[in-house]
């Protein structure tokens, strides 16, 4: 449909677009890992008794219906069961229903259907019986108000056999930023997932773990977005693909001779709303259809303004679920800090809700000038911050350190000296190896760029002499430099001269085990100042003189 309609346009912009579109190689994809569900067609519906008996009419194809009324009325229709309070979960060919009822706990799927599961709920009662804003698989909670009671009562009865859905994403747990160590650090994904398929698992013993339920996950891709490592990225196709693809496609565009190029990332679910959108735009709008909006992040949008694009747009609904947007607007506004700060009209990044459509075309912004900088190599981070500093050449940055709110993955860490032995925990935990020492000396050393204030450091900092800053350095010099933030003498052996430790730390720990029932006498506490090695052979000797000595150790 789309095709079609940029075939209509006989604008110079519109030829531009349509041969843009025509020759850039689309996006493409092996075939991905899948799961699969099962269904025999058992089918509930919850709901007022008149409105479920009436809709178990209209589904007598399925294997079998059964109804569960919330308001109590009876029917003579078979199969109806009531309860006090009912909780329902599992995803399409696994809910498991439960009832309260009479100070009873009953699995309704064992006494109505003689199984252990339903396969398909309609719910109708009016907030639903589960909680996720975006339905499972299998779930249809028409009484909330979407989908509808006829899209619902059109697929129900396809869902009868096996089925199989893509695993949206890819999760690298070792650039994961969630945990390390028994400490725990970002949660920006789990937080943005509207679908309840992301939780963190595990504890402080054994650690915590991000898991994704690829059952339960329906490809929005907030998590994506959210994620400040790349630890989660979408596969369908991969980020950097995507962000190729708009490079190439605003590299034909401009080579056509199109002017004021605006991308607007649309949903390939909407492809009708999408059609209806661009209709009411300029023809010198490109859409981008990929799978979710929030399926690419700022790395993309910022890698479009510097290849030719004047704005990037989101083709957005305000009937989303609210989590996707609330995620959504809060990349957002960050880029538009960003923008502000270039001296770029805030709207170079924006969300159009198609709803405003009806109220007449938005006014696009324009710049004035053009970059195109081709493919920007590296991770997610890399990619970003080579479009700023691009952006930087020629702009006009108010704040060389620009302040961020505290959701910022961008910023600083401050060491006080004072306090810090350099026991070398932060750099246990730290995810990106922002912090870090050498190996050569008792120091503290910090990358800026690689900081995505995680704040995991500041959690396992045993003194609690770290904190952070969320920041953008626009200096990419420093930004990239490694900087001691706090470096201290070397400890020396006492006994052979090797440098082992921080002088701080080994102060610290004579002080603090003086006096403890092992550490009561002098020797024991200068053994603390020894090396490793010569520490073991201070010990052996002192039984071979003493043999009594055995009994300490």
């Amino acid at each position: 449909m789309i095709k079609q309609l940029l075939q209509e346009s006989d604008s110079s912009n519109g030829k531009a677009r349509l041969y843009a579109i025509e020759n850039t190689v689309e996006l493409s994809n092996l075939i991905p890992p899948t799961v699969s569900y099962e269904s025999q067609g058992d089918t509930l519906v919850i709901g007022p008794t008149s409105i479920i008996t009436s809709i178990a009419e209209q589904l007598a194809s399925m294997k079998s219906i059964t109804l569960l009324s919330t308001d109590g009325e009876s029917s003579p229709q078979a199969n109806l069961y009531f309860a006090d309070s009912i909780e329902v979960s599992g995803f399409l060919g696994t809910f498991t229903v439960e009832l309260k009822s009479n100070m009873q706990t009953l699995n309704l799927s064992e006494i109505a259907i003689s199984r252990d599961c339903f396969d398909i709920v309609l719910d109708h009662s009016l907030n639903g019986c589960m909680s996720e804003e975006v339905p499972v698989p299998g779930y249809y909670p028409v009484g909330r108000g979407y989908p509808s009671l006829t899209e619902a009562l059109e697929e129900i009865p396809t869902l009868m056999g096996t089925f199989d859905k893509p695993k949206y994403f890819r999760l690298n747990t070792d650039l994961c930023a969630h945990s390390s160590r028994g400490i725990k650090g970002c949660e920006r994904c789990v937080d943005a997932c509207p679908a309840g398929a992301l939780s963190s698992e595990g504890n402080d013993k054994i650690g915590h773990k991000i898991q994704i339920n690829p059952y339960l996950c329906q490809g929005v891709g907030t998590c994506a977005t959210a994620c400040p490592t790349e630890a989660i990225h979408y596969a369908l196709p991969s980020p950097q693909d995507t962000q190729k693809f708009i490079e190439r496609t605003l590299e034909n565009y401009l080579k056509a001779g199109g002017e004021q190029a605006t991308i607007l990332i649309c949903s390939s679910r909407h492809e009708t709303y999408n059609v209806m959108a661009l209709r009411a735009l300029p023809d010198s709008v490109i859409p981008i259809v990929v799978e979710e909006l929030p399926s690419v992040g700022m790395d993309t949008w910022f890698a479009a303004l510097v290849n030719g694009a004047h704005q990037v747009l989101f083709a957005a609904s305000q009937h989303m679920p609210k989590t996707i947007i609330n995620v959504l607007s809060s990349e957002v506004a960050m880029a538009q800090l960003i923008l502000e700060n270039l001296g770029m009209p805030r709207e170079s990044i924006d969300i159009l809700y198609l709803e405003t459509l009806r109220e007449g075309m938005p006014e696009l912004t324009t710049q004035s000038f053009e970059l195109r900088k081709g493919d920007l190599p590296g991770n997610k981070r890399q990619r970003l911050f080579s479009a700023l500093d691009e952006l930087n050449n020629v702009c006009n940055v108010t704040e060389s350190i620009q302040k961020m709110p505290s959701t910022a993955p961008f910023g600083q860490v401050h060491c006080e000296t004072d306090k810090c032995t350099l026991c070398m925990g932060c750099v246990a935990v730290c995810p990106t190896k922002a912090l870090y020492n050498d190996g050569h000396k008792p120091a503290l050393e910090f990358i800026e760029q690689d900081c995505v204030q995680c704040g995991m450091c500041e959690k396992a900092c045993p003194e609690k002499a770290l904190s952070l800053t969320p920041r953008l350095n626009w200096d990419q010099s420093t930004r990239q430099a490694s900087l001691v933030i706090h470096e201290d003498k070397a400890a020396e052996c006492t006994r052979c001269g090797k440098a082992f430790a921080p002088q701080s730390l080994i102060d610290m720990l004579q002080g603090k085990l003086r006096g403890h029932s092992q550490f009561n006498d002098e020797a024991a506490i200068n053994r603390i100042a020894m090396c490793e090695d010569c520490r073991v052979i201070d010990v052996f000797e002192s039984m071979a003189e003493d043999p009594q000595q055995q009994l300490k150790y």
